[in-house]
């Protein structure tokens, strides 16, 4: 047994009661499960890493630590034989799996008896269930942990290779162009101040006004509803071409800004003002874009760039609500313009150096609290992880899609988006008694997406015209 490893701030942080969280990452299946081939690949990776084989446990003051443990795989597998449903007339089998995991995100907690992890096998519906607490660690680890226990389905020699650009932080956007100047140092230095003064004041006082997809404080232990919006990455690209130098996460965020003003037309247009800011908090990576390879150095014992485990900070998103029509490719340009000063600001690096300096000082109640207060003053989190470019499989088993999403917070209106394969399917949690129809917020996504690319064809065929 190796010494036991301190919890990170981090990891305390996704550990409080307030923010326990789960990732739970949905995976679906062509051909009936083989269980053992499964548990084979997923024990021959995983417990080369000690998170997968570790407790965590207190030591006689309190603090958390990783202890290294003997694992029985087989105590991490659920096998489920029976159908979630008995009735598909009813309900689809998409949306018996969503509901199951709506379930999961309220009612089910990792069991601290064993490392914090389980695979849930649904034999009915050739899908499975990743569950891995997010102390162990963020998005990107996990996803690059889970894609080194699969083979690209064209070539079962290779790890199947994360794509670039989609998910780049503002951090890795920065470190990206060293070319600075001076009055890229003082945009810098007074966006900076700027947003992580408007962290601070979200996380004292300043909140979003009260609209129909806001939640708040206690919303976190209210029954869930999840569904999914799904894209095509070539409508996205097509979108992206309409911008100067845009990204995915541009149109995805322009996505958001329309769907959700179309979302509250059709809940309360009345009762909500043009130009009405919502806040969201987005997730992102502060370290260089990742690659699978890297990971797999690090599985396999050798030296490694990459440091497995939390290394994520936050930054605000404000989408503003306009009524519906016109030019809507104008919901996409004002995302880019908002995240382009994100870009150049360190908001998201400071976040994550903030919430350890304050947990490492003043231990985990400040940090939790404050964090707390910034989610409740906010309407909604988002996540983005770009995900493997080509189709592959897992114990010879092709993959057909790749979903995720966690456990509550007390935003009413939670996403997490995961491509793959040319696809991109973003799963929508929601408080059910606040939102409770998530489908009709799923389809504005959609049908947000068609209408931009629509227009950015059209507009690009009128200036080939005219040249």
């Amino acid at each position: 047994m190796e010494k036991d490893e301190p919890l990170t701030p981090v990891g305390q942080l996704f550990m409080s009661g307030k923010m326990n969280l789960i990732i739970n990452c949905l995976i679906g299946l062509k051909n009936p499960i083989d269980v053992n081939a499964i548990k084979f690949e997923i024990s021959k990776v995983m417990l080369k890493h000690t998170r997968f084989c570790s407790l965590l446990v207190k030591d006689s003051k309190g603090r958390d630590y990783w202890r290294q443990t003997s694992v029985n795989v087989d105590d991490h597998f659920i096998i489920h034989h029976q159908p979630l449903s008995d009735d598909f007339s009813s309900i689809t089998e998409e949306d018996a799996m969503n509901n199951y995991l709506s379930d999961l995100a309220v009612s089910s907690p990792l069991s601290f008896d064993k490392p914090l992890w389980e695979i849930h096998l649904f034999m009915a519906h050739r899908s499975a269930v990743f569950r891995a607490h997010h102390a162990i660690g963020d998005g990107i680890s996990l996803m690059s942990m889970f894609l080194a226990c699969c083979r690209r389905l064209d070539n079962p020699n290779e790890l199947p290779s994360i794509g670039g650009g989609a998910a780049r932080s503002s951090s890795s956007s920065l470190s990206a162009n060293r070319r600075w100047t001076l009055w890229k140092v003082v945009k810098v230095v007074w966006y900076t101040l700027v947003f992580v003064f408007e962290l601070v004041l979200r996380s004292l006082w300043v909140k979003d006004k009260r609209t129909a997809v806001r939640g708040g404080a206690g919303v976190e232990l209210w029954p869930r509803k999840l569904a999914t919006a799904k894209f095509r990455l070539d409508d996205m690209k097509i979108v992206k071409t309409a911008l100067t130098h845009g990204t995915i996460n541009d149109v995805l965020f322009g996505i958001i800004s329309l769907g959700l003003s179309r979302y509250l037309d059709i809940m309360s247009s009345k009762d909500v003002k043009e130009g009405l800011q919502i806040t969201g908090l987005a997730m992102v990576n502060l370290r260089p874009q990742p690659e699978l390879q890297e990971f797999s150095k690090l599985l396999n014992g050798n030296n490694s760039k990459i440091r497995f485990g939390n290394q994520i900070g936050m930054f605000l998103l404000p989408v503003y609500y306009h009524k519906n029509g016109g030019d809507v490719l104008q919901f996409v340009k004002r995302a880019k313009s908002m995240i382009d000063k994100k870009k150049q600001s360190l908001e998201a690096s400071i976040s994550y150096k903030m919430g350890s300096f304050l947990m490492s000082c003043f231990g985990s109640k400040l940090p939790i609290l404050l964090n707390y207060r910034i989610i409740c003053n906010t309407t909604f989190s988002i996540s983005n992880i770009v995900g493997p470019l080509e189709e592959m499989a897992i114990a010879g088993n092709p993959i057909t899609y790749i979903r995720v999403t966690t456990t509550s917070l007390p935003h009413a209106l939670t996403m997490h988006m995961v491509s793959y394969a040319g696809r991109a399917d973003m799963q929508i949690l929601v408080a059910k008694d606040i939102i409770p129809d998530p489908q009709v917020l799923a389809k504005c996504f959609e049908d947000a997406l068609t209408d931009m690319k629509e227009l950015a064809i059209t507009k690009d065929l009128g200036t080939k015209s005219v040249v």
